[in-house]
């Protein structure tokens, strides 16, 4: 009995499943447009996001990890689906995703979760804000019905062209205004003054009246194409997946699932301070997003990551457990088996104004001006990291981040003090401090070679916490240069004894 008395009191309460019912429609009319509008500005049929929507609520949102976090197709993931397709062909975008999922899998598995928490913020930052850049010059051709070029330098140095030519086009005209009343709507929408109004998304409300005016003034602007669900279900074959043995489609899937883990940890951050629930298990969350990429691999479908848009009008429409994200699952798969028709009334302008101002958001402009103030080289790797995605490409202009990020760390860990006392008469006095690491040398040895010869010099080590070998080797060799050119021997002070195993360097002449 107290046992059956127990397990009740554990089961959410009655109020706890109808706010998660309740949030589950909040999400689901959120998703909706973005899944869609995800997945045209990837390059694959728009019922492909659904598919991902679907595994992402239904698959990845029964599982443990976050229990409030929502899972779909992400614009941050649009740039590098869109290259995917255009480099290996849409039948491989399957084989890729399925083997991203199995690698998120394994990284899981192997408790590598923790670790991505271990990534600079301006990294981050500057990944979303190129990926942000790259959406928005990439949407502007959408938006105003145009082909866009390859590349995002090449998107950006075309907009002047494309826009010159859009100023002679009335279908070009009419798609741009249908894209602009899309941004103005979303904008406008959350600053109305009724909060009943505000509950309904913005995003769903623009794309209706898009799709109204468009139908009512018939205007020249093109719409969502539709199969149908079970049509673009593309399991991939063995010729897809005979090209995993491509070096360059690997790099693509190692992208893939090193970018969807990042996003997804980060975003799990992030919700995790807009609830006081259960917090974040980090490695059970990537084995969650390992299964559901698996799963939508193996459909054919988009890869998915978390998506903070989606998880934070879950929190704010008041869910309590992970039930309100498995049933906004269930209301995508209702919608599409029994209303995939309406997809064909969506102009595609008013997704690439919903994409716009999604880009325009991962743009952290305040984040920028403030670490400018505060934190420069911060602001120099969020500033490159973004410059080299736009330049060169997703995975390189991560990897540019890391590695100038990686960079700065170890130079600011090389913390070096050196003190000159020179009173004119008797011994020259040096005083070395802190870490010192190659990074230095050439600080510490033009300092030391300015120092006159002809006087003693002493040199004080006690203060250095660490001295690497080619810093002990070159203060060796200055000291016995220095002892053969002049007529003074050098005193090094407390020289820190080499790591266990190596050899000490045998001291210069005249020093102790």
């Amino acid at each position: 009995m107290n046992r059956t008395l127990s397990s009740l009191r554990s089961r959410p309460a009655p109020a706890h499943l109808r706010q998660d019912f309740a949030a589950s429609l909040v999400v689901f009319l959120v998703a909706l447009p973005l899944c869609i509008g995800v997945a045209v500005a990837s390059g694959v049929p728009a019922e492909l996001g659904l598919i991902t929507g679907i595994v992402g609520g239904l698959v990845t949102g029964s599982l443990r990890g976050s229990s409030l976090q929502v899972s779909g197709p992400a614009a941050g993931l649009t740039v590098l689906v869109l290259d995917a397709v255009r480099s290996h062909g849409l039948p491989a975008l399957g084989a890729i995703v399925l083997l991203a999922g199995l690698l998120q899998i394994v990284m899981g598995l192997l408790a590598w979760g923790r670790w991505f928490r271990a990534i600079s913020l301006s990294v981050v930052e500057g990944m979303l804000a190129g990926i942000g850049l790259v959406i928005i010059a990439a949407q502007l051709y959408a938006a105003a019905g145009v082909p866009a070029p390859a590349g995002g330098l090449g998107k950006l140095t075309g907009l002047p062209g494309a826009a010159l030519a859009a100023l002679g086009s009335t279908a070009a005209l009419a798609s741009l205004a249908v894209a602009a009343g899309t941004i103005l709507v979303i904008v406008l929408w959350r600053r109305l003054p009724f909060r009943a109004a505000r509950a309904v998304p913005g995003a769903l409300i623009a794309v209706l009246l898009a799709a109204g005016a468009t139908a009512l003034f018939g205007l020249p602007v093109a719409t969502v194409r539709v199969s149908g669900v079970l049509d673009a279900v593309r399991p991939p074959d063995a010729a897809a997946l005979g090209a995993l043995a491509d070096p360059a489609v690997l790099g693509t899937a190692l992208a893939f699932a090193l970018i969807a883990s990042a996003e997804s940890l980060f975003s799990a951050a992030a919700v995790d301070r807009l609830h006081a629930g259960p917090r974040t298990h980090y490695d059970k969350e990537l084995f969650a997003q390992g299964v559901g990429n698996t799963v939508c691999g193996a459909l054919g479908a988009l890869p998915m990551t978390a998506v903070i848009v989606r998880s934070s009008a879950n929190v704010q429409a008041g869910a309590r457990t992970k039930a309100s994200r498995v049933l906004h699952g269930g209301w995508l798969l209702l919608f599409a088996a029994l209303l995939p028709a309406t997809l064909a009334l969506v102009p595609l302008a008013a997704l690439a104004g919903i994409l716009l101002h999604a880009g325009w958001k991962l743009i952290p402009f305040r984040g920028v001006a403030t670490l400018w103030r505060s934190h420069r080289g911060e602001a120099l790797v969020l500033v490159v990291t973004a410059a080299a995605i736009v330049a060169v490409g997703m995975f390189e202009g991560v990897l540019v981040g890391l590695a100038l990020s990686v960079a700065k760390a170890a130079w600011e860990a090389s913390h070096l003090r050196l003190e000159h006392h020179d009173e004119g008469t008797g011994p020259v006095r040096v005083r070395l401090a802190g870490t010192i690491t190659f990074l230095r040398l050439p600080k510490i040895l033009d300092a030391l070679e300015a120092l006159p010869r002809d006087r003693p010099i002493e040199l004080d080590l006690s203060a250095v916490h660490h001295l690497d070998h080619a810093c002990r080797a070159a203060l060796d060799a200055w000291a016995a240069r220095h002892s053969t050119t002049g007529p003074e021997a050098i005193r090094l002070h407390a020289l820190p004894e080499p790591p266990a195993g190596r050899t000490a360097p045998v001291p210069a002449a005249g020093s102790h």
